[in-house]
């Protein structure tokens, strides 16, 4: 199994904490003969290191990055990472790659089982070192409140308690200091000295304060053999420096040594280290060194040297890390460029996706399908959250989500284009290695706005039986239609529904054709001028007539929801045609289109009554609609039926729902005069 960014984080942290603990023991091996509290620090360094993880100083070292030009990635940054974060996710835990399992057996069965086991673990391990600890600090508690104060002068308050605890320090903001009752009786009055005079120096260092926070430490970490390893060091060092502060205030050796050992023969040890006592650490030890008045060295040059480049070294080294790694993040984080690879779609489609910075931080996108023309469609929205990358494609209702790499090279992920998900691995490119991309055709200038055209050319044959879909196209100066009956190119040409048409013949409806027409004159047509000609085309070649009438229909009302619209403005030509091509029955991404065009595909396709746009909303938009239709939809298209719906949590929602949530808009049933075109006369079409 791969870990998780928690449990490889945790991983290194521990890793790294343990290392500094290692490396503090080799300096206090190497500070043994000087002075006790030197190594006591060390000791507190290192265990501080557990509650300071190593990415906290790298991110301050990100921050500490001024601006400046992105740099590549250095090989020392990279070794570094490597030693200091061992554990990592691997680099098959992108989108498109497979894990591999190699988990212990429980993980197999059941990959979320493993961290709840190990959390409920940590969580009894937490609560019983707690508890401990808690008995006994409410023992030292209740001795401290059965003590009475005494008349003794001292840095703190003194109190006598009835308890056989050995004198002690309780208490870190407001300390006391606690001595056995009759204390005074079985030890000599320089014996008690001394032994008050070692208490005040553990009140002066603030002993049970860190003292406390060390045991923060060992109650998160209490795993840790290291955690307790050093615990034992930092009251060995304590009680050591005490000691020589003792002695260097001028007291007798064997007075101080026999005020201790007879402390040790009439009293019990203080059960926890964050009340300071007078015996703590291995006794015998320091009894021979007390004794034998072992003299210490102050810390020399070469050691505080040695000192000084541990701490720099151990400060530096990751907020350098962190700079570099910014650096880094930041230039594999620059997607703009040209982006490119090859998609396994039955046959290998070679795409080029062109990112470019906008204003505000966001992204712009055009994506190019090389092999299937190469014409560039505008990417509707693309991030970058992390290393994760996506973009989607509206017209195309396609989506991408992948994964940066490190050095910002490639994107693996997977390209959603319909019920089956494609790997898709980008590459950046260069000039040296980027795909040409094909010359879109020549870009036809438009009709002029005056123009009256006609269609110069104009084929209409009978649909063959059994052809499935049905379609109107406008390629270039190309208009064609498949499977179309007289009705449907009434519709398109006029703008109604089909129950606006009356007194049509038996044939009107059934007989179908396919029309491929061409226009006369120069340019391209706008929407307005292809349905001029159709115009013309029916009276031409079916010979049609008819008459406007007023007539009160059963039809739907397209206003906008409470909210407001959610639309986005197109940015495609404004004199052009729209795009309004089905993907499937419930999926239509609609381009370059107005809210008439919109309400006239609803009604013409997909509704069984007039659709009457009453939104307001001027211009053209982008967007895309999927529903789950259901049997009363689609009729239009002449035996194309909805599937069942699907029985799935993630599926779309019904047409009415899916235009409020989606676009923001309503259908409302109304009943509304209606302008209906009534026919007083139409043939079939003549021969070509």
């Amino acid at each position: 199994m791969i870990p998780d960014p928690v449990t490889s984080a945790l991983a290194n942290h521990l890793w790294q904490s343990t290392v500094v603990a290692a490396v503090a023991g080799l300096l206090a091996l190497a500070l043994r003969r000087n002075q006790a509290r030197a190594r006591y620090w060390l000791w507190m360094i290192a265990s501080m290191k557990f509650l300071v993880p190593f990415s906290l100083l790298v991110v301050a070292g990100g921050y500490l990055r001024p601006a400046a030009p992105a740099i590549a990635k250095a090989t020392v940054s990279a070794v570094l990472e490597q030693i200091t974060q061992p554990f990592s996710l691997a680099p098959s835990a992108s989108i498109a790659a497979p894990a591999v399992a190699i988990a212990p057996t429980i993980a197999l069965h059941n990959p979320h089982l493993l961290p709840i086991v190990l959390s409920t673990l940590w969580v009894c391990g937490f609560l019983i070192v707690i508890c401990s600890w808690c008995r006994k600090w409410w023992t030292v508690r209740a001795a401290v409140r059965a003590a009475s104060a005494m008349a003794m002068v001292a840095d703190v308050p003194v109190r006598s308690s009835p308890s056989l605890l050995e004198p002690g320090v309780f208490g870190i903001i407001e300390p006391v200091l606690l001595l056995p009752a009759g204390i005074a009786d079985r030890l000599t009055a320089p014996q008690l000295k001394t032994v008050i005079a070692h208490e005040m120096c553990h009140v002066r260092r603030r002993d049970n304060l860190t003292a406390a926070l060390h045991m923060l430490v060992q109650a998160v970490f209490w795993f840790h053999p290291a955690v307790w390893w050093i615990g034992t060091r930092l009251v060995e060092e304590r009680e050591r420096a005490c000691d020589e502060a003792v002695l260097e205030s001028g007291s007798e050796a064997y007075v101080y040594a026999e005020g201790i050992l007879n402390v040790c023969k009439f009293y019990v040890e203080s059960p926890i280290a964050c009340v300071s006592g007078v015996t703590g650490a291995d006794l015998k030890k320091r009894i021979v060194r007390i004794v034998n008045a072992q003299r210490t060295r102050k810390l020399d040059f070469r050691r505080k040297f040695l000192l000084c480049t541990a701490a720099l070294f151990a400060l530096t080294v990751p907020l350098a890390f962190g700079l570099v790694q910014a650096a880094t993040e930041n230039a594999s984080h620059d997607i703009a460029g040209t982006w490119q690879g090859t998609l396994h779609a039955g046959k290998d489609l070679r795409t080029v996706l062109k990112v470019v910075k906008a204003d505000g931080g966001t992204w712009k996108a055009t994506f190019y399908s090389i092999d299937q023309g190469g014409q560039g469609i505008p990417v509707t929205s693309i991030t970058l959250q992390g290393s994760i990358v996506k973009y989607s494609i509206m017209i195309a209702d396609g989506t991408f989500e992948g994964k940066l790499s490190p050095d910002g090279a490639t994107i693996v992920g997977t390209w959603t284009q319909g019920p089956k998900p494609l790997p898709l691995t980008l590459t950046r490119a260069t000039p040296d290695t980027a795909w040409t991309i094909p010359e879109p055709p020549p870009r036809q200038p438009p009709m002029a706005a005056d123009a009256n055209p006609e269609f110069e050319v104009a084929t209409i044959k009978p649909s063959k039986p059994d052809t499935p879909g049905k379609f109107f196209r406008i390629n270039g100066r190309r208009f064609a239609t498949l499977n179309t009956t007289t009705n449907d190119l009434i519709t398109f040409a006029y703008g109604v529904q089909a129950k606006q048409i009356v007194d049509g013949p038996a044939w009107f409806g059934s007989d179908k054709f396919d029309l491929d027409a061409q226009p006369d004159g120069q340019g391209m047509p706008s929407n307005k001028q292809w349905k001029t000609m159709i115009q013309k085309l029916l009276a031409d070649r079916f010979k049609l007539t008819f008459h406007n009438e007023k007539k009160e229909l059963s039809a739907y009302a397209l206003v906008v929801g409470k909210n407001g619209p959610k639309l986005t403005k197109s940015q495609g030509d404004p004199n052009g045609g729209p795009s309004l091509f089905f993907r499937g029955l419930g999926n239509l991404p609609v381009a370059n289109a107005t809210m008439a065009d919109f309400a006239g595909v609803m009604q013409g396709a997909v509704l069984d009554r007039p659709v009457v746009d009453q939104t307001g909303l001027q211009g053209r938009f982008d967007f895309l609609l999927k529903w789950t239709p259901d049997e009363t939809q689609f009729a239009a298209l002449g035996g194309m039926r909805p599937p069942p719906p699907a029985d799935t949590a993630d599926a779309p929602p019904g047409l009415f729902t899916a235009i409020q949530e989606q676009l923001g808009l309503k259908l409302e049933s109304t009943k509304a005069p209606v302008d209906v075109l009534v026919i007083d006369h139409v043939e079939k079409p003549s021969e070509n």
